[in-house]
């Protein structure tokens, strides 16, 4: 255990208002299930499992089965893998299911998978006759540890990043631990970008304590990646309460994010989501370093930090000048000005709104020139 103060690590409570809120709880298997969400839903409903074609085959049956168990009936829609299919298109075909299978508004869906899963089920949910409930499965690093969490949902729009969406809260986070295990390497180093991201952006101690325990975190153990969870969790629950609809600090959540995004985009979402954050996180990094907040040295170390759990530090970026322009479309931009996450220190991130764009464009030229130490 770490020198964390938190004791109890089963379950995370996020306020989502003033008599509103909604439980993350960790767990290493699915037979908790139905106790926890009966306990929400007790009355008997029609329940849709949306989940992808890469998740299906692993916990699909198994998490069908856990749910029968109280429910009216259980549906399953599986959605080609991949961010190529979080589109409106995807979307409409979900739609035209739960009509055809005659969902109501006491009809509950359930998104079982990752990021793109959580994202499309959730825009769903808050749409569909207006607003219906969802819980989330996360089943990914990166969906545990950060897209699960907040009532963020969206889909792309021609390749635009989550450019139509709406705020939604789920009803519960239902964290299975043990489904880490299945996750190839590159899935599970993807996610971990967002755990350094939160680390870097408000706590330091746990930034140190990552970098002491990068073996047994890289070993996949599965009490240091519950700790690993938890504290993610905790960090944007502190973030989402104080900012729910993302007017002030929960931007702070989108470092890396800018020139990530706009890298994803570039290449046809040919990276994963975590490999460019990583490298948007380098270069915010390296935005902080010359305009004097962060030191040299804690330029060097952050960027190091993502080649020791396997995320890059560059990337043939040969049109910089194309990158910038997608930056503009980014729906992050206030009043026609990119609000930058940038860093004060280790642990303190802020937003800036005055990065030019030859300083992106450096940053930029640095990645292309970075070595992989």
């Amino acid at each position: 255990m770490s020198d964390t103060e938190v004791k109890d690590m089963s379950r995370l409570t996020v306020k989502t208002g003033t008599k509103t809120s909604y439980d993350i709880v960790y767990k290493n298997s699915f037979e908790a299930l139905p106790a926890e969400v009966s306990a929400i839903f007790p009355d008997k409903v029609n329940i849709c499992v949306i989940t992808d074609s890469n998740v299906d085959p692993l916990y699909g049956e198994e998490v069908v089965s856990k749910l029968e168990s109280f429910s009216k009936a259980v549906f399953k829609y599986v959605v080609p893998a991949g961010e190529e299919n979080k589109n409106l298109d995807e979307v409409k075909k979900i739609y035209k299911y739960l009509i055809e299978n005659k969902f109501d508004r006491k009809s509950l869906l359930v998104a079982l998978g990752g990021g793109v899963i959580g994202d499309m089920t959730g825009f769903v949910a808050a749409t569909f006759l207006r607003g219906i409930e969802f819980i989330q499965i996360p089943t990914t690093l990166l969906a545990q540890a950060d897209s699960s969490i907040g009532g963020k949902t969206g889909v792309d729009l021609d390749g635009y990043k989550n450019m139509v969406g709406a705020f939604k809260m789920p009803a519960l986070v239902y964290t299975n631990l043990s489904t880490l295990a299945s996750l190839p390497g590159r899935q599970f180093a993807s996610g971990f970008a967002e755990v350094m991201k939160s680390a870097l952006l408000k706590d330091e101690r746990f930034y140190v304590w990552l970098i002491d325990n990068n073996y047994e975190i890289r070993d996949k153990n599965v009490d240091f990646l519950s700790e690993m969870v938890y504290r993610c969790d905790d960090i944007k629950r502190m973030i989402v309460e104080k900012d729910p609809f993302e007017k002030g600090d929960r931007a702070l959540l989108n470092l890396g994010h800018t020139l990530g995004h706009a890298i994803e985009k570039f290449y046809d979402f040919k990276f994963l989501h975590g490999e460019c954050v990583a490298l948007g996180c380098v270069a915010a990094a390296f935005i902080s370093w010359k305009k004097e907040f962060l030191s040299k040295e804690e330029f060097y170390e952050i960027r190091d930090m993502f080649v020791l759990f396997g995320l890059p530090i560059s990337m043939d970026l040969a049109d910089t000048a194309r990158i910038i322009e997608l930056t503009k479309n980014d729906k992050k931009m206030d009043k026609g000005t990119i609000r930058f996450i940038l860093l004060k220190k280790i642990g303190k991130a802020f937003i800036n709104e005055d990065v030019s764009d030859e300083e992106m464009s450096a940053a930029l030229d640095e990645l292309n020139f970075a070595e992989d130490d």
